[in-house]
């Protein structure tokens, strides 16, 4: 084996190991408990029912999931724009760009989950299969026309070359999909297959279900009027070329670590909520424990009690749960924070210059993937320009003092800050008006009723 295809093959490995891990997290409890032993260990010494049923009643905290789809909505919180060079041609297929009730906005917010989610994304620009039609305009007259397709990165099978040294972008691109065909007069079945798109060429190959050993057959082909793949990469954390990493993949592993820490905590409980009955030197035959019933010992020495757990080790598997939960919050809040250009951190906070967040990039990388998407709608149909488009970016410097108000406020609470200190950040941050004064808002404080002191 060459050093290329090991190269090829751990890097697979891996990504097949991350997507893996990040969709049994996006799936919930139920996938987690599904998932068994690739992330809740059977510990030494435990037998197999006691993991059984440690892990049945195990409950997922889903700080990823709920970190992604914050994060992933932001660009989506005002509609995507449509730039006056849009040809009008394609204005009204953005409003079902899918063919499956999708408008553009929809589709790219969800090419944005996954692309948060799984580290890659990607945009197909199909054209259905012309059949019988033969011009351009026998194609308007039966309103076929392009559409985007949704490709999840497990389905992205290979690809050549296998790095950007082409000028021209992809030679060949090989997909997983699955297709819906009649199965009798009431039902379908779905039938995978593997579509291998080349510039102005397509094919299908299935499975054949004849003989012992099953073996990979052409199903279709034909040839295509655009010269060139219409597909579109959306990357999360590009590594390289068709390659990503999923930006908040160190959130998804610390949120495995709490899967596994919340379980031992949930079993360390339910020991120690149940105490044990200690008895010594009472003699032979039954004790009878109640409100009723009494004890005798025959011995001076003997003794009856309830042995309970001190409690110190739950305590501390609970608070080492809530630093871990802490520590889950600023990961995602990381992405929020702005990156200045040529102005120090301090500058950026303090004059409110404009710099980036990471989350902005990401929504400026599907920006830019659906410029590239519309010019392949527009070459199949063609037209010069596909036009552009524009996603809403202005959330980095409010978003990155949403993200710090809850630290400053734990800071204060703790004394580890002052109240001045943690008034005048908020104010430096645009949460709290300029127009107030610490002097006297310590005045009014003072003065309040009471019932809003207590508040």
């Amino acid at each position: 084996m060459t050093d290329a295809v090991r190269k090829q093959s751990a890097e697979a490995a891996k990504l097949n190991e991350d997507c893996a891990l990040v969709a049994a997290l996006l799936g919930g409890t139920k996938t987690m408990r599904a998932a068994g032993k690739a992330y809740m260990p059977q510990w030494p010494g435990e037998d197999v029912g006691s993991y059984d049923l440690r892990l049945a009643v195990a409950t997922l905290f889903p700080a990823y999931a709920r970190t992604i789809d914050v994060l992933s909505a932001k660009p989506f919180s005002k509609p995507v724009t449509l730039g006056e060079d849009v040809p009008e041609r394609l204005k009204p297929w953005l409003q079902n760009v899918d063919l499956s009730g999708r408008d553009l906005h929809s589709f790219l917010s969800e090419i944005t989950q996954e692309a948060m989610g799984y580290g890659f994304s990607g945009i197909l620009v199909d054209f259905p299969k012309a059949g019988n039609l033969v011009t351009k305009a026998d194609e308007q007259a039966a309103g076929v026309r392009p559409y985007f397709v949704q490709v999840h990165v497990q389905n992205v099978l290979g690809w050549l070359p296998k790095n950007e040294t082409s000028l021209e972008g992809l030679t060949q691109l090989r997909l997983l999909e699955s297709v819906s065909e009649p199965n009798g007069d009431f039902d379908t079945k779905e039938i995978e297959q593997v579509r291998v798109l080349g510039r102005g060429t397509w094919q299908t190959w299935r499975q054949s279900d004849t003989g012992s050993k099953k073996e990979w057959a052409l199903h279709e082909e034909g040839i295509t009027s655009l010269k060139i793949i219409p597909f579109v990469p959306v990357y999360g954390k590009r590594l390289g070329y068709m390659q990503a990493t999923p930006p908040l993949l160190e959130l998804a592993h610390s949120n495995v670590e709490h899967w596994q820490s919340k379980s031992d905590q949930q079993n360390i409980l339910h020991v120690a909520r149940v105490p044990i009955l200690f008895a010594k030197m009472l003699g032979e035959g039954g004790i009878t424990v109640g409100a009723g019933s009494a004890v005798k010992s025959e011995s001076l020495e003997g003794d009856l009690k309830f042995v309970e757990h001190g409690g110190k080790a739950i305590e501390a598997g609970r608070l080492s749960i809530l630093d871990l939960e802490d520590r889950m919050r600023q990961a995602g809040a990381e992405l929020l924070v702005i990156k200045p250009g040529n102005v120090t951190e301090s500058q950026t906070l303090a004059d409110n210059e404009q710099g980036a967040c990471a989350l902005q990039k990401i929504a400026g990388n599907v920006e830019d993937a659906g410029d590239q998407a519309l010019q392949f709608m527009a070459q199949w149909v063609g037209e010069a320009e596909g036009g552009h488009i524009t996603i809403f970016k202005d959330f980095g410097a409010a978003s990155l003092a949403e993200a710090s108000a809850e630290l400053l406020f734990k800071s204060a609470a703790s004394g580890k800050i002052s109240g001045e200190t943690y008034f005048n950040e908020l104010q430096r941050r645009g949460i709290l008006s300029p127009d107030l004064d610490w002097v006297t808002e310590q005045e009014r404080i003072q003065s309040a009723p009471p019932d809003l002191m207590g508040a």
